[in-house]
């Protein structure tokens, strides 16, 4: 039986390109190389039918480990909470005030570029710490 190697998470949102900007600036990803024939991705997207156009965006981890993201245009805003939602690992190994003090340096960092801290959950000798965050269209991801 075969196994499925790699995973790709994709984003229902309004603006593809803008929101996977957004995660590029989160993560250190990176925007791929446009398809062969094309010398940028806006070449490419202008060569699409009108209502394709910016229609879907997607970036990578440079280094190959992570997922890729994918970004498609959806007619209807986010109504519900995720179900599914990104932690973004910057604590890992940290404890107590010094991991508290790095989730929130990086909330700091991500609200600068227009994401939304929710609340600041603090160690309670079960979970350590972590910090609730939406993005730039409001979807649920955590700093932990």
């Amino acid at each position: 039986m075969k196994q499925v190697r790699q995973v790709q998470v994709t984003f229902d949102c309004a603006e593809p390109e803008r929101v996977a900007r957004f995660w590029c600036e989160v993560l250190g990803y990176v925007v791929p190389p446009p398809p062969e024939g094309f010398a940028s991705w806006g070449d490419f997207d202008r060569s699409l039918p009108p209502e394709r156009q910016g229609a879907a965006f997607a970036c990578v981890d440079p280094t190959g480990a992570g997922p890729r993201l994918f970004f498609q245009r959806v007619p209807e805003g986010k109504a519900a909470k995720n179900r599914v939602h990104l932690d973004v690992r910057v604590g890992t190994g940290l404890v107590g005030d010094e991991r508290l003090a790095a989730l929130e340096a990086e909330s700091a960092r991500l609200v600068a570029l227009g994401a939304v801290q929710v609340q600041v959950l603090r160690a309670d000798g079960f979970n350590e710490s972590c910090i609730p965050m939406r993005d730039i269209e409001g979807n649920e991801f955590c700093i932990d």
